[in-house]
Order: C-alpha cells, then structure tokens, then sequence
C-alpha cells in the first residue's frame, strides 16, 4: 500500500515537445521547465529533454546551477533575469542568457567586469505590466545594451502575454502588435510566444517559442484538457485507501462537518492530503477514480487525508489505489471543480509526495 505517489511518464516529454513543435515549425523552442519541471522534477525533466529542445527556460539562477552541476549543457534563459549585480559573474562563468527588464539590471550590466560578455534578452512590456520595459523606454535600452561591452551582439527581445488563455480577448493582438512595433529593425532573435501562444495565437511564434505546462500534458486553456490538444499527461497522482467506514444518514464526516450524508453510505479515507499538495479548497463533489469509477469527494480535506463517498453498495478494500488525476481523469477537470488551473495543482506537490519514474 502507498500513500501520495506522483507516477511521471517521461516519455511523455517528447511526445508533448513534438506537438508543439507541429504547431510551431518554424520557431526553435525554450522549454520552460522551471518550479521543479512544474512538480515533475527538475533534473529527470532536463536529461530527457536534453537532446530534443533548443533551450531551457528557468525562473531562478540555482535552478539554473543545479541544471550545470548536473551537466546539463543545453542554452538555458534566465526568465526573470538576474536579481543581483553579485550574480553576474556566475551568469558568465555558466554561459546562461538573461533577460533584462528593469533599469537595475541595465545599470548593473554597465558597471560589472565579466570574463565574458553575455547574451540578453530585452523583455517588453508590451501590456501585461508585470515585468518589461515600456515600449517609450525601449530605445534608450537598446542603445545602451548594445553599446555594453557586456552584452553580447545581436540583442535579443521578448515579451509575455497577460490573456493569451482567453482565446477571444484583443488584449493578445494588441500585444503581438507593439512588440512587432518595439522590435522592428532590430537584428536579434524575438520570443513572445508560451503555451497558449504556441496552441493558439499562431502570430506570435516568430524565432523562439516557450511552451511550459503543454509539454507536461496540461492545457493552459481551461476550457479544454490536454488531451484535447494532443497531449499526453506526465502525471498520475495516486494514493490508497487506508481505510473503508460505514457512515450512518444524517452523519457528518470531516473537521467543520461541512458534508453530512443523506443515506447510509461507506465512506473511503484516503491517505493524502493538503500536506501532499492536494488543495484543501477542494469543493464536496471533486471527483476521484476508485476501480475504475468516480466518486466523489466529501468533508473537508485535511492535513494527511481525505475522505470520498463510495456509496452504499461499494465493495472496495483498504489498499485499493485512488486516482486523485491522470490519463483517466484530467488535472484540467479537478482543477475546474477547486477553482484553480492545473498549473497550480502540479507545481504544488511537496517533497513527501514519491516521485516515480516510468
């Protein structure tokens, strides 16, 4: 019997990596892989995507180091960007590209002495305004970097989308449209498009495309599932049953007894919990599969369990295996039913959660 389990199917990687290069066949690919390869686990992640991507894109300068110190050779993009002068030299020593967004970095790059120069990457804010310089700050960035000894020629340039999942929000165009604004004459690879770009904004795609939760299965649309797309889920999450009660109607279950049964029932109490990364938020009525069926979740989750509604004639046993998602029942459905997206769900498994590989 096993309590919270991750299997990862690997080889889903590349199946995953293909579609999006069939949508996007002209574009090299940044294959984000950030926030533990998004719950499925950095390094497995990179060594088998190693020899099918461009590039890997990261989020911090240690998963960057990590990906190093375990030979990962392949180009890797700092997304956010360096935080600290102090880690530039690192930056050069390693080889990373970085983006640069803020007039700090600008400043920090002008005033280092590196044993290399390196390759960065101008982020725009070209309308989401979280990070990127504005398109009236643009050319003054631009000469500035590319008359830095430190950086490397040609200047590269990119951008993020803020509504690219709404698929009719103009809110994306407007956005395609200033950065093809910001970087026309500009000699350097461009990079616009992530996930929802690479699906379904065919505009942005341009030199570099930057696909994160499409190559673990997961669309980025919650209106539509991975498989939807073509895709194929890395993830199963798994427990089991560690224990099978009969619950009397009218009988609450769970801390607060939100849920009470209207019938006599068998309850299931499964061994994981928001302490495992399974949100606690989770609604009555979130579905598990138990032997091939769904059935629903009932009561509040709590810290190391929860507990399903198996119903009045189930037969299932302690030790039975619970499918909390997967292949059979998509990440995309629980994480409609909670309120999130499936992004959230499988970057949010913590360390004790096993980790298994096929």
């Amino acid at each position: 019997m096993k309590a919270a389990t991750a299997y990862i199917q690997l080889d889903n990687l590349v199946h995953n990596l293909n579609v999006v290069r069939a949508k996007a066949p002209n574009s090299r690919v940044w294959a984000a892989i950030k926030a533990n390869g998004y719950g499925h686990g950095l390094l497995p992640v990179a060594n088998t995507l190693a020899a099918h991507a461009d590039g890997f894109g990261v989020a911090r300068l240690e998963e960057a180091l990590a990906l190093r110190a375990n030979g990962i050779e392949t180009p890797i993009l700092l997304l956010e960007g360096f935080y600290s002068a102090e880690d530039l030299p690192l930056l050069a020593e390693h080889q990373l590209h970085t983006a640069v967004h803020c007039i700090e970095q600008l400043e920090a790059l002008e005033r280092a002495t590196l044993v290399a120069p390196l390759t960065v990457w101008l982020k725009v804010d070209s309308g989401m305004h979280r990070l990127g310089v504005r398109s009236e700050e643009c050319s003054e960035f631009i000469a500035r970097l590319n008359a830095c000894p430190n950086v490397a020629k040609p200047l590269h340039f990119m951008s993020h989308f803020g509504c690219a999942d709404e698929l009719e929000n103009p809110v994306t165009n407007a956005q395609i449209a200033m950065f093809a604004a910001v970087t026309e004459g500009q000699d350097g690879d461009r990079s616009l498009a992530a996930s929802s770009g690479c699906f379904f904004w065919p505009d942005s795609h341009l030199d570099w495309v930057r696909p994160g939760i499409s190559l673990y299965g997961v669309s980025s649309v919650s209106s539509l599932t991975g498989k939807e797309l073509g895709l194929k889920p890395l993830m199963t999450m798994t427990s089991s049953l560690i224990a099978v009660r009969t619950a009397k109607k009218g009988e609450p279950v769970g801390y607060g007894a939100r849920w009470v049964t209207d019938r006599d029932t068998n309850i299931g109490v499964v061994a994981i919990g928001y302490g495992d990364g399974y949100p606690r938020v989770a609604p009555d009525g979130t579905p598990v599969m138990v032997n091939g069926r769904k059935v629903p979740l009932v009561g509040r989750v709590s810290m190391d369990m929860l507990t399903i509604d198996l119903g009045p004639d189930a037969k299932d046993c302690v030790g039975d295996e619970v499918i909390l998602w997967g292949e059979s029942l998509p990440v995309e459905e629980i994480a409609n039913h909670v309120g999130t997206i499936g992004y959230e769900l499988v970057t949010n498994i913590t360390s004790r959660v096993d980790l298994v590989y096929t």
